[in-house]
């Protein structure tokens, strides 16, 4: 289960469709990226990152992309496994 933030409530819209990636990074760290086409024919696109735990740690999303649906939802994953990476990277100096 996740702990989602302001950010994704705010995003969220029942009436649009979307498509979505969600997979377990290493470490379980849970990425999760939202792509859709608003009423107004915007690419729009959610990316999320939650501990193992579920609990949310990075939330961004974009009103507009300049890409499609399929190519925002890409470039949001590649985003998304970078800020993993960091994370992990960063994590065993910040418990010194």
């Amino acid at each position: 289960m996740r702990i989602r933030g302001r950010m994704y409530c705010d995003w969220d819209d029942p009436e649009l469709d979307y498509i979505t990636h969600e997979e377990t990074a290493d470490g379980g760290s849970m990425i999760e990226v939202k792509a859709r086409r608003s009423s107004a024919g915007v690419t729009q696109l959610f990316i999320g990152v939650y501990s193992p735990d579920g609990v949310g740690v990075f939330e961004i999303a974009y009103d507009t992309r300049p890409e499609t649906v399929t190519q925002a939802l890409a470039w949001g994953v590649a985003q998304a496994r970078r800020f993993v990476s960091m994370e992990a990277t960063l994590q065993p100096h910040m418990r010194a």
